[in-house]
């Protein structure tokens, strides 16, 4: 139903569900419609809203698709992260040793 010229300002990634921000984003807007659409008068009016808020970051050129073209998925960069180390949960003191860590 939206159609748009794919390419530049556009992406799209015909295997979308291999993109967990669009299967949140997508999925959202879902739970949105099904509520939304059964509220008269403005309901409709009101989803408009959260569409035109996530297309374009889910077509934008830094969105989930922005490697993948309309023919070719490729695998989302997925940042770093270093666990956390084990003392950082307890809510106790940090050992002497994360004093540099923790910037003393």
């Amino acid at each position: 139903m939206y159609r748009r010229t794919l390419g530049g300002e556009f992406r799209w990634c015909a295997e979308w569900w291999r993109h967990a921000e669009a299967i949140s984003r997508l999925t959202t807007l879902w739970h949105l419609w099904e509520t939304l659409r059964l509220k008269p008068g403005t309901g409709m009016a009101e989803w408009y809203g959260h569409l035109d808020h996530h297309l374009p970051i889910l077509l934008g050129a830094r969105g989930p698709f922005y490697q993948c073209t309309e023919t070719e998925h490729l695998e989302p960069h997925q940042a770093r992260a270093v666990p956390a180390p084990s003392w950082w949960w307890t809510g106790l003191a940090a050992p002497a040793e994360a004093g540099a860590f923790l910037g003393a």
